[in-house]
């Protein structure tokens, strides 16, 4: 008697309502852009444990994108809300930041410009002495501000509400006013081939003078942009002096960081 194909025709079929509830984070994702492991396993009243295998079966199957913390979108034309972003992965780019940190010496120029990774390099570098820093962030002005040896100067432009950003063209003309010492800067998402996109025109635009108005630019990212692919190209991998991160990057990227003398820096959990 062959059991063979019997055995391997085996499989452990899934709970009742377990596609249902699969369905449903599908839809309060899309609400939100973005939902914490625990905030749905209290609506659905299930362990954190379940909760995470809905996200990696859903995040395989294309429907939705894994990050430490929860499920967004998997959009390449609108990024997950400001308010989302501030708690996805925090502890990585805590730890990011404070490797960031430890590059920046004391009485030296900055430039910091958007995002959630930079705000908490903001935070990381409150311990420095006399740093004159330019920012088109509101947040790193506010986070730093409490240090009155430091210089503070917030570019012109217009204030984009939901996350303190100051764009537009005043922006960009006032930061290519300056030449400092060291530019930091975050992304949305870095392509295979090494490309760093964005999802907003004007805020690359300003990335960009930052680039070219910088004697060297640290590039602050999390393990979750790579191969995240908004719409809009700022740069390469491989323009940047440094880059800072979480995790090893995937081989072609660190393949094209060391053939382009880009230094890679990656923050242990503390």
């Amino acid at each position: 008697m062959s059991t063979g194909p019997a055995s391997s025709a085996l499989t452990t079929p899934e709970p009742a309502g377990v596609d249902e509830r699969r369905n449903e984070i599908v839809n309060l994702v899309r609400q939100k852009g973005f939902a914490t492991v625990e905030m749905l396993a209290g609506h659905f009243e299930v362990t954190v444990q379940t909760i995470r295998r809905d996200l990696n079966d859903l995040s395989h199957q294309g429907r939705l994108a894994r990050y430490r913390g929860g499920g967004g979108l998997p959009s390449s034309v609108a990024n997950i809300d400001y308010s989302a972003r501030q708690i996805m992965n925090q502890p990585e780019k805590e730890h990011i930041a404070t490797l960031v940190a430890r590059h920046v010496p004391d009485h030296v120029s900055v430039f910091i410009n958007i995002g959630t990774t930079t705000e908490a390099v903001a935070g990381a570098l409150i311990h420095h002495q006399d740093l004159r820093v330019i920012t088109n962030n509101l947040n790193v002005a506010t986070i730093l501000s409490r240090r009155t040896d430091f210089e503070i100067t917030i570019t012109g432009g217009s204030v984009r509400n939901r996350d303190g950003g100051v764009l537009g063209q005043a922006s960009v003309d006032m930061i290519s006013q300056f030449r400092v010492d060291i530019g930091i800067i975050g992304i949305s998402g870095i392509d295979a081939d090494g490309t760093l996109l964005d999802f907003d025109y004007d805020e690359i635009r300003a990335a960009q003078t930052i680039l070219r108005n910088a004697r060297k630019t640290f590039l602050v990212t999390d393990h979750s942009k790579f191969m995240r692919r908004p719409l809009l190209r700022m740069a390469s991998i491989g323009d940047v002096s440094a880059v800072f991160t979480d995790m090893p990057p995937p081989p072609a990227i660190a393949d094209l960081l060391a053939a382009s003398g880009t230094e890679l820096h990656i923050a242990a959990p503390r």
